[in-house]
């Protein structure tokens, strides 16, 4: 057992390092799983490894509850802010409210840019706060902004629990499929408003409105979601790792994300397993716990016995503070193979 846990170890280390040496871009890793399993600190213990390795690093958190300002023990905001001790590590956290706030500008600036719109657009706006749905639709125009950023040599996403996840990752086909449909209908009025002044050039004064224009804007837009989705479904560029603790719920509910993940076609490359009871403990109750926990791994190997599996041990103490994230680094990505003994 020990030694596939090593070698699971180093396999992690791997697959991050080569990813990084290609020079085609900044790249996307992304951690994922149910609530309370470790996702957060996996992706700060990632910040730190891969700042300490001269990495220009930003971890966003699109988790609603924020706990990277808990992790690393300062204040963050919905713009890139440096954390205490480095140079080249950021951290964002999305404001959802902000984030709304955002997406009704770029409604209002639609509202004036097309008046024939104008009510149809005040109805969207007016739903914006209540609409399921809208929340990630606001949070995900703000994962454009990285996605389309090449500020950073990696973009790490600390998401939310998976259906939230799920929902947010679906947006760039679902947003495809709406901006085709808003530009195919914008194209037929344009074409029936241009014939019309033909015939009624005393009629409808539209000179006001700049069909081109429009057009242009949607099939921009358009544009920055399918490049969004490449990248999403590029695995030279982008890697999901799904966090999981060994127990029946975590693996059921990261089995059903994996497959709802490959139908959007983002690649997953690892799963961490999270909160392995040591081997040397003494205590009747640990013992018992850890041999379930055994079990566990056998079903966790079954099941994403493809992916890379790493193994990270039940804390001491709570996962705070750049030394503990960088101790739990270590373990993932296998720098000193004899801390990870204790497993």
């Amino acid at each position: 057992m020990l030694s596939k846990i090593k070698n699971s170890l180093n396999s992690l280390r791997g697959i991050t390092e080569k990813k990084l040496e290609k020079k085609d871009g900044t790249k996307y890793i992304m951690f994922g799983g149910k609530g309370g399993v470790g996702k957060t600190t996996m992706s700060a213990a990632t910040g730190v490894y891969l700042a300490d390795k001269g990495y220009k690093t930003v971890i966003v958190s699109t988790d609603p509850a924020h706990s990277l300002r808990d992790i690393f023990e300062q204040e963050f905001g919905h713009e890139p802010t440096k954390v205490k001790g480095f140079d080249n590590l950021y951290v964002v956290e999305i404001d959802p409210e902000k984030a709304m706030e955002e997406y009704k500008e770029k409604l209002k600036a639609q509202i004036e840019d097309n008046p024939m719109l104008g009510e149809l657009l005040e109805e969207q706006l007016e739903m914006a706060a209540l609409s399921p749905g809208t929340d990630e639709s606001a949070a995900f125009d703000t994962f454009l902004k990285y996605m389309e950023n090449n500020e950073f040599d990696v973009v790490i996403f600390d998401t939310a629990p998976t259906g939230h996840t799920l929902r947010f990752l679906g947006m760039p086909e679902i947003m495809d499929k709406y901006m085709t449909r808003l530009i195919k209908i914008k194209k037929q009025m344009s074409g029936f408003m241009k014939m019309m002044k033909r015939f009624l050039p005393f009629g409808g004064n539209d000179d006001d409105i700049d069909y081109d224009k429009m057009l242009k804007d949607l099939e921009e837009m358009k544009q920055r979601i399918v490049k969004a989705r490449k990248i999403l479904q590029d695995p030279e560029r982008t890697a999901f790792r799904l966090v999981v603790i060994p127990e029946e719920m975590s693996i059921l509910e990261s089995e059903r994300a994996m497959k709802a993940l490959q139908k959007y076609g983002i690649p997953i490359d690892a799963v961490i397993v999270n909160q392995l009871i040591p081997e040397n403990v003494q205590c009747e109750f640990c013992r018992a716990r850890r041999n379930l926990q055994l079990k566990r791994l056998e079903e966790i190997k079954e099941k994403f016995g493809d992916k890379v599996i790493a193994y990270v041990p039940l804390l001491k103490t709570e996962a705070r503070g750049v030394e503990t994230l960088r101790e739990i680094a270590n373990i993932l990505y296998g720098e000193n193979k004899n801390e990870n003994q204790n497993l």
